[in-house]
This record gives structure tokens, sequence and C-alpha cells, in this order.
């Protein structure tokens, strides 16, 4: 399988070919979107007609990552080397921000390593996102119901990882723009120790793509953010895992603080 971004770093070039959309749709969010839902609608194709696999869900990532390129997003991406030279599966932790992360992040990771999700269970059953993440044997949880939701992670999450499939995991549960360590759970250290695999936590600044209440998860577009995505180094988990909790909380709300700064400098 391609990978897409090799080398340790990648940064979007400047002066890349903008899209059409970008001037027939004057700049709005749509000029985003109308390629978004192009590419997912020939993914859910893909997928009813079960010709949607790894490397078909690799390349779609891609390609709205260069869609994305190509209607002003600007991408920061480090630490893709500690994900390459990783031996194993590992469990993924990271913020969850917005939208964005759960598309492109298959992009980055699937080229190196086999890798599904922890998903809200309402999204494998959707008209249009449904047959997609399906396709994908995720983990699906009713975020409704923690306790019930972590003896699933808890059961079917070590069968995922021992067939050498890595597992994604927000553990914010939701999208949010506000970092809060205490709204951040332990459950993928959790399933790490469960499977006696590393936590590699991740951390994401993905705000260009925006949220509103009308168009949930499709809100106002902001070219002038940059897309930052950085791998932290994996973690091997001891005992409960408390400490290294603390690490992942640690690394992630460190670069938050960090690309914050830069931004507003």
């Amino acid at each position: 399988m391609t990978d897409f971004f090799p080398g340790d770093r990648y940064a979007t070039a400047e002066g890349l070919p903008q899209a059409l959309s970008e001037k027939v749709l004057l700049n709005t969010r749509w000029s985003v979107y109308c390629h978004f839902f192009a590419t997912i609608l020939r993914s859910r194709s893909l997928a009813l007609h079960g010709r949607y696999d790894d490397e078909a869900w690799a390349a779609s990532s891609f390609e709205i990552i260069r869609n994305l390129e190509r209607c002003k997003a600007r991408f920061l991406i480090e630490g893709m080397d500690k994900v390459r030279s990783a031996e194993g599966p590992l469990v993924l932790v990271a913020n969850h921000m917005s939208t964005l992360e759960t598309l492109v992040l298959p992009g980055l990771i699937r080229p190196l390593k086999p890798v599904t999700y922890v998903v809200k269970r309402k999204l494998t059953k959707g008209f249009f996102w449904g047959p997609i993440m399906r396709s994908r044997d995720p983990i699906a949880v009713s975020r409704k119901d923690p306790r019930a939701d972590l003896e699933l992670v808890l059961r079917d999450g070590p069968a995922r990882l021992q067939a050498g499939i890595s597992v994604i995991i927000f553990p914010q549960g939701t999208r949010t723009l506000e970092w809060k360590r205490e709204g951040f759970n332990s459950l993928g250290i959790k399933l790490a120790a469960r499977a006696g695999v590393r936590v590699m936590p991740v951390a994401l600044k993905t705000d260009y793509w925006g949220s509103s209440g009308i168009f949930r998860g499709f809100g106002p577009v902001h070219r002038e953010k940059l897309i930052h995505i950085e791998f932290g180094d994996p973690i091997p988990v001891k005992g409960r895992g408390k400490a290294e909790h603390e690490l992942c909380l640690d690394f992630i709300e460190s670069r938050l603080k960090q690309w914050a700064a830069v931004a507003t400098a």
C-alpha cells in the first residue's frame, strides 16, 4: 500500500493550484464540502458493493486531504516516523476537535498499520456514512452508557489488537474546541493495558473545519487556521496506567498550548 506521507514531517507546499469551486462558490464552506461529499458518495458506493477495502479507505482519506489543500487548507503533520517504526498494533488516543480528523487519520495511519476506530454506534447506521463505517469493522459504542461501553471496548478491542489491527479512540467522546484534562477519559489506557500493547498520544488542532448547530459537523471553514497533527512516542502501559495516562494528557496539552501560542503570535 502506498505510503502517502514518507518522512517524519509533512507541510503543505506553498502555491498549490486552487480548486475551481473556490471561485465558483466564493470561498464559502460549500466549496470545501462539495469535494468531501463527492468522495463520500463514491466511497459509499464501493462499500455497498463490498469493494471498500483498506486500500480504498486510505486512498479516499488521502483524496480528502488533497482536496482540502486545494481549498486553502494547510497541514503540518509531525511524528510520522514514530508510527512507522512502532512494532505491533497500537492504541492511538487523540483529542477530538472536528470532523476533519476522522477523515484524514486513515490516510496517515492505514498505509503503515491496519487500523480501525472506536465510534459512536449512530455513525454505523447513517445513510451516507453508515456503509463506509461498517466496512471498517469498528468498535461501535452507544455513548449513552459508559459502563456498557467500557465493557464492550475491553471485550472487543483486544481481539482487534491481537489480530494486528490498531485502534483509534477519541476519549473525549464528542467533538469539542475546548481542551479539558478531566474530560479526557482513560479508556484507551485501559484497552492498551488489557491487550498488552502500547498507547500512542495524538495531538490535533483541526479547527480549520468548523461546526455549527444547524449543519452539525459542517460549520464555517476557517482557511487561515493551520491544521496540526502530531504523533507522540508509543508508551508501554504498566499496572493501571495512571502515569501513562498523565503522559498522554501532557503531550496533547503541551502541543495545543504551543500551537495556540504560534497562532496568536
